[in-house]
């Protein structure tokens, strides 16, 4: 049976910072490779396993099938966190302006009256009008749900007698990324999307 090919693994750099998520493809090519090792995380806490640990582990304790990657001659656990041995940078990630990424970045919720809706269910607003100067940038676009978009008009919120739940900025990539994640790739992952102090390892082996 081939691997599942939507399974994505998360990439740390070896200060244990998000750099990349990769498919599995690609995931296994660096850890067989020597470039990477695999973080597994269980009930004992988190361990760092070098290629032929991971063989060795994966034989002693057999996947279930969800999580197995197949070959003539073995089963292999798929992982879900890969570290990078030699990798410390992180690389610069441009967040693309668009109209599901602020939704992202404002998790569904109108940022005037707090509540969350369906995406069609919702409008881009810009804080500053654009009668008045407003830019269409990440500064100056929030969510905003059809009634209170509505009540606002082409007014500043003050002079429409509304706050903003949150003022708005541009996303970091990590953030964006977590607003996008499956249920059990977040479960997998959120400790890694936060971010530590440069030279801090949350963990060591």
């Amino acid at each position: 049976m081939p691997p599942r090919l939507d399974h994505r693994v998360l990439v740390l750099n070896r200060l244990w910072q998000p750099v990349n998520i990769v498919g599995v493809l690609r995931a296994m090519n660096l850890l067989f490779r020597g470039r990477a090792s695999v973080v597994h995380s269980d009930e004992s806490g988190h361990r760092v396993f070098s290629a032929t640990e991971w063989v060795a582990h994966s034989l002693a304790v057999p996947p279930p099938e969800a999580q197995a990657i197949r070959s003539p001659c073995i089963v292999l656990r798929m992982p879900r966190v890969l570290l990078l041995g030699a990798y410390d940078r992180v690389p610069r990630r441009e967040i693309r302006f668009s109209r599901r990424n602020v939704y992202l970045r404002d998790g569904h919720q109108c940022q005037y009256c707090g509540r969350g809706f369906r995406e069609e269910e919702l409008n881009l607003d810009h804080v500053v009008p654009r009668d008045v100067g407003g830019k269409t940038s990440w500064e100056n676009i929030v969510t905003a749900c059809v009634r209170c978009n509505s009540r606002k008009a082409n007014r500043l919120p003050e002079q429409a007698g509304m706050t903003l739940h949150r003022p708005p900025t541009k996303p970091k990539w990590r953030l964006v990324v977590a607003s996008s994640l499956a249920p059990e790739e977040l479960d997998s992952w959120r400790e890694f999307l936060e971010v530590a102090p440069v030279g801090q390892v949350p963990w060591r082996t």
